[in-house]
């Protein structure tokens, strides 16, 4: 049977959705070129001819994951709803579940970029975009009057750490946090951020979704929301950030 002959960009979009697996499988330090290609049946000389170094390949792999995770949390920060209620949509999504495939390679790429400049100028890039946009909606919701945040950049920034330490924390030690819990306190962090008044048991605001682990019950009706923007991810570890489900993530 004729080999099918794949045009240039489908060619590379094999390559880096390899990469990703390889390099969640073996990591950053041991993944090679050599397991890349075998895992598509393809000569070292077809992936070099479309990353000449390793080094080029491992960031480029990295981006496209994330690119998925950014494409992801742009579509649930632009639908047509309050910023509260799309900044809560992307608080749960950005929380890791399952194998938590797409956070463990983001700490992959965090710990790897320490000794490579070339990722570490991607995820860094990457690491702007998450922030920069999720510093627009608040600033959104400040505009339209539904709280008041002085420093949405800043407000941004300190939601993004929180959030990532509790997804380190998460991945590393498994089951040492329930999802109920992880996703309580990062609806807390939210409600700080921006000034919300706090919900108490068995309270729902008008017009809101209730935060996810304020209410057992109220979870789960939230959880299966969460399944249509983190079951991609879960079948696919190139879409999983984060945080980012589940860097994001950045």
């Amino acid at each position: 049977m004729a080999r099918v002959r794949l045009s240039v960009a489908e060619r590379r979009e094999d390559l880096l959705r390899a990469a990703v697996e390889q390099i969640e499988a073996r990591g950053v330090t041991a993944v090679r070129i050599s397991d890349v290609a075998s895992a598509l049946g393809v000569s070292n000389a077809l992936v070099l001819y479309h990353f000449s170094t390793k080094e080029q390949l491992v960031a480029a792999a990295f981006s496209h994951a994330a690119e998925g995770d950014l494409a992801r949390l742009r579509q649930l920060l632009g639908r047509r709803s309050t910023a509260v209620r799309r900044l809560r949509a992307a608080v749960r999504w950005y929380a890791p579940t399952g194998q938590a495939k797409g956070w463990r390679l983001w700490i992959e790429g965090w710990a790897a970029s320490l000794r490579d400049p070339e990722l570490r100028e991607v995820a860094a890039s990457l690491d702007r975009e998450w922030k920069a946009a999720l510093a627009r909606v608040i600033a959104e919701g400040v505009a339209a009057g539904e709280f008041r945040c002085p420093d949405p950049t800043a407000a941004a920034w300190r939601l993004t750490a929180f959030l990532d330490g509790l997804a380190v924390q998460t991945t590393a030690y498994a089951g040492s946090l329930s999802r109920a819990t992880l996703l309580r306190w990062a609806d807390a962090a939210l409600t700080r951020e921006l000034g919300l008044p706090e919900e108490t048991p068995g309270e729902e605001t008008p017009g809101e979704e209730t935060p996810s682990g304020v209410r057992e019950e109220a979870g789960l009706r939230e959880e299966a929301e969460a399944r249509e923007a983190v079951g991609a991810r879960e079948e696919d570890p190139a879409l999983d950030h984060g945080g980012a489900e589940e860097p994001p993530g950045p």
